[in-house]
């Protein structure tokens, strides 16, 4: 008999100030016992790339096999992952129009990250008063913020 895996909420959002642009993302780890923020930015980048690396991140930064339920506001992560995945992979990373899919490396890095864990996906309306994603949201606005005024300093 294995021991049931500990149940971990991600909720995550990310943000793009121009597209591309300078982006940000926020992630909060939600489990019985512990809440956990996570944030990042990067200095050139579109508002789809900060959406898979909120999730990636939130992933990564689990320690052992989880149940995971991920919600996010990021439709382009939620139909990737559960409605166009298997047929880009059957299609060599191929989209419906016969093009390389666009970033490819996260969606690798992103299976990566889901392999140990049990996952459900739940896709909410940004902006719509989730307590969370709009603490994800702020979170991501925080960090682009941040990544700029270093990018001003130097």
């Amino acid at each position: 008999m294995t021991p049931l895996k500990p149940l971990v909420h991600i909720f995550s959002d990310g943000a793009c100030s121009g597209n591309p642009g300078v982006g940000g993302y926020g992630v909060i780890l939600s489990s019985k016992t512990k809440e956990t923020e996570l944030a990042g930015c990067e200095e050139m980048t579109t508002n789809n790339r900060m959406e898979l690396m909120a999730v990636i991140t939130g992933l990564e930064a689990l320690k052992r096999p989880c149940s995971v339920l991920i919600t996010t506001d990021s439709e382009y992560v939620m139909k990737g992952i559960t409605e166009w995945m298997d047929k880009w992979l059957r299609n060599n990373w191929r989209n419906s129009q016969k093009k390389e899919v666009m970033n490819r490396d996260l969606w690798e890095r992103l299976l990566k990250a889901l392999e140990p864990h049990d996952v459900q996906w739940q896709w909410i309306k940004g902006h719509s008063g989730h307590t969370e994603n709009e603490r994800c949201d702020l979170l991501a606005r925080q960090e682009i913020k941040r990544c700029k005024k270093e990018m001003s300093d130097r």
